[in-house]
Order: C-alpha cells, then sequence, then structure tokens
C-alpha cells in the first residue's frame, strides 16, 4: 500500500539536497566521516586544539580497566541462551567529564566500559571546532573503543551569525531568531521552550529541521561523529531522506519522542521504509521505546521489527532515569530479564543509576560551558557511578546466561 500523502514534498527535499551539497555531496561527507575516525587524525588535532594532555591520561587510564574475561573465569560464567543486551550509559558531557569518569573506572579495577555512550549537549560550534568534541570521540571511540557515541544537536543552540546567514542562503529559508549575545542567533521557541534546553529539541516548528540537519552535518565533517540523537518526527523523516546516501551516518530515536507501542512504531518503520537505503538498512541504528512500555510490548514490537525486514536496528529500554525526568524510583530491571528470557535482544540504558545525586538530572545535560566545566569532576563521577550500576546489573543478566555487549577495552582480544 502506498502512501496517501508523502511525507516531504518537492521543495523540502531540494532544500536538504542543497544543504548536503554545500558540504562537498554524499560522497565528499561519508570520506570526511571515515577520515576522521582515524586515531591519529583525531590525536593530531586535538593536540593542535590543546588536548594532547588529555589524551596522554586517558591512553594512561585504560592501562587499569577491568576486562570481562576475568569476571566471566573468576564466576565460570557460561553464555548458553539466546537474548543479548547491550550496555549503553548517558550522560558523556565532554572532555573534562569523560577524562573524570575514566579516572574512577580506572581507579576501581571492577567496572566494565558500557559499548555505547549517549552526550545530550548542545552541538555549539565552539564544541564542535575548539577541539573538545574531537577528543572526546579519540577517548570514547579510539581509546576505550565504545561501539556508538551519540551526540545530540539541541535546534534550540545558538550560532553565529554566518551560520544562519549561510543556511538562509543555502536553503532559501528564513529562520525566526534572536540574538542572546553579540554575533549570535538562536530560534525563537514558542510552544516547548523549557529551561532545560526544550527537552533536547522537541519542538521542530516550521522548517527548523534544517537547522538540525546542518549541526549534525558540521559535527560529522569536523570531528567525524556519525551518530545522532533524534528527538523529533519531522527531523526523523528529514535524517532518513537526508543520510539515506550517507552510509555511515545514523541516528538514535529518543525516549522523548514516546514510542511506547507497537502502533507508533509500525509509523517509525513506515518512514524508515519510505527512505530505505540501497542495501535493505535504514539511517536509524536505534531506537529507544518509551519508559511506560510493558516487557510484553517491547518483545511485541521486537517482533515485528523484525518482521517488517527492515534490519540493522536495535531497540533500547532505559533501566533507570533521572530523577527529574519521570517516575520516582524507575527500574526496569526485571523488565528486561522478562524480554532477555524470551530470547529478545535489548540495549540496557541507564540515565541514572537509581540513586538521587547532586548533578544527576536532566538539567545537568543544559549547563553553560563554564558551568559544566566547573563541576566536570562532580559530572564525571555521575556517569562512573551509572557505569557501576551498568555493570553490576549486566553481571547478573550473564549470571542467567546471556551474552553483555561491553566496549572493546573490556577484553583482552579486542
Amino acid at each position: 500500500m502506498s502512501l496517501h500523502y508523502n511525507f516531504l514534498n518537492k521543495k523540502e527535499m531540494q532544500q536538504m539536497d542543497a544543504l548536503k551539497e554545500s558540504y562537498g555531496g554524499a560522497s565528499e561527507i561519508e570520506n570526511s566521516i571515515k577520515k576522521l575516525r582515524d586515531y591519529k587524525e583525531r590525536k593530531e588535532i586535538a593536540e593542535e586544539k590543546g588536548f594532547g594532555e588529555t589524551l596522554y591520561k586517558a591512553e594512561t587510564y585504560v592501562k587499569s580497566f577491568a576486562k570481562i574475561e576475568d569476571f566471566i573465569e573468576k564466576e565460570n560464567i557460561k553464555i548458553t541462551k539466546p537474548g543479548i543486551a547491550t550496555a549503553q550509559v548517558s550522560g558523556w558531557q565532554g572532555a573534562p567529564v569523560t577524562l573524570r569518569g575514566m579516572k574512577r573506572i580506572a581507579e576501581d579495577g571492577e567496572t566494565l566500559v558500557p559499548a555505547e555512550f549517549i552526550s545530550v549537549m548542545a552541538l555549539s560550534e565552539d564544541y564542535v571546532l575548539n577541539g573538545e568534541l574531537i577528543t572526546t570521540l579519540a577517548m570514547t571511540e579510539n581509546i576505550m573503543k565504545i561501539e556508538k557515541f551519540c551526540n545530540a544537536n539541541l535546534i534550540s543552540t545558538p550560532l553565529s551569525n554566518e551560520a544562519f546567514d549561510r543556511l538562509e542562503k543555502i536553503c532559501g529559508e528564513k529562520f525566526e531568531t534572536w540574538e542572546p549575545a553579540s554575533g549570535m542567533r538562536t530560534l525563537i521557541l514558542k510552544n516547548q521552550g523549557t529551561p532545560f534546553g526544550n527537552l533536547g529539541g522537541v519542538e521542530v516548528a516550521n522548517n527548523n529541521h534544517l537547522v538540525y540537519i546542518d549541526g549534525i552535518t558540521r559535527a560529522a565533517v569536523n570531528t567525524g561523529s556519525d551518530f545522532f540523537l533524534n528527538p523529533s518526527w519531522s527531523t526523523i523523516v528529514a535524517a532518513c531522506y537526508y543520510a539515506r546516501d550517507i552510509k555511515n551516518m545514523s541516528f538514535k530515536i529518543s525516549m522523548l519522542l514516546a514510542t511506547q507501542n507497537a502502533i507508533q512504531l509500525r509509523m517509525l518503520l513506515n518512514i524508515m521504509k519510505e527512505y530505505i537505503r540501497d542495501d535493505g538498512t535504514t539511517p536509524i541504528y536505534e531506537i529507544n521505546l518509551g519508559n511506560g512500555m510493558s516487557p510484553e510490548m517491547f518483545i511485541q514490537c521486537a517482533r515485528e521489527l523484525e518482521e517488517s525486514g527492515i534490519s540493522g536496528v536495535s531497540l533500547a529500554a532505559h533501566l533507570r532515569i533521572n530523577p527529574d525526568l519521570g517516575l520516582k524510583d524507575f527500574d526496569w530491571t526485571e523488565n528486561a530479564d522478562i524480554v532477555l528470557n524470551s530470547g529478545t535482544n535489548i540495549t540496557i540504558k541507564y540515565e541514572s543509576d537509581g540513586t538521587s545525586r547532586p548533578m544527576d538530572t536532566m538539567e545537568t545535560y543544559f549547563l553553560p560551558k563554564e558551568e559544566r566545566l566547573k563541576n566536570a569532576e562532580q559530572i564525571g563521577d555521575v556517569i562512573y557511578y551509572k557505569s557501576v550500576r551498568c555493570t553490576k546489573d549486566a553481571k547478573n543478566i550473564m549470571r542467567h546466561g546471556h551474552k553483555v555487549k561491553f566496549a572493546g577495552i573490556s577484553y583482552y582480544n579486542k
């Protein structure tokens, strides 16, 4: 059955095509990402930007990291059951925070490094271009060898006048903005504007999806970042169209989209299918199902995803969440066990360690740069405790006979 109405009209597609061409086209973007994922390239840039000492410390810390094989041998673990868990922790808010988390992990000698990291930080031009983001990616993707590092492009991020002028000229669009500082502009958010950065960018009014697409491309071609958080229906449609021919660019769908049931999942499947890649894959790598979902509904969604024939998409669930994000004492651990025991794979995500700690809040994600750097050690401790909680739960999952995926640094032979 064909769509009654197309997701995108001709003008919208032409605008995104023009924006892509302004960065050299799909092949150029793809090649830039590939080049800047090389550790030697990243290290050279980081050193030029003043982050050489940070990488030296990171290289030193990982020498003391715990290995999963030691735990398996010590407890005589046998992986015998279907159903694989992928460990994921959120809150890796830039280089100083990440370095502090690494230091704490190195000191305890037991905590394993999750396979996937999420960073809910604005992709400001300063963060993307000053060396901090590429240093963070070097520490996480190259030194700790994680499988995915997800950056969040918040459309509420202030950008230079030049950035907005360029985007408006390329796309033939005029954005409604205000000036938070001299030489800077930011979108005016009317409905969903909150103290927490517009809940990660949910309000994508008018044609603001173009601001989202431009931001992720800027990060991709300057740092090799290839995985981005996507919290709105319109930006998901835009991302699937835009990245259909950029094979190394992918997206995670946020739980803020509220994919709480199979009906909403089918809406996503239709979007993915409409802009499917030639090889049958989609730019959507991961869908974070909503916190209200039952384990039975999670299993149903996983079954329908498999039946769709769309390959390479994982489903994630929060096991713990920030105290200010939802239900107090939220804990999905037993539900995750039900999912795994059914033979269904799941990405176990930790927004929190389940303990109410200072800086373990949504608000922390949106701190100004000066406040984030001033509190880097405390925020780094928060992601350390999340990793501790994740490791404890993951070890129990392995004791039950299921495989858990961690970062490459947590293995001797990766």
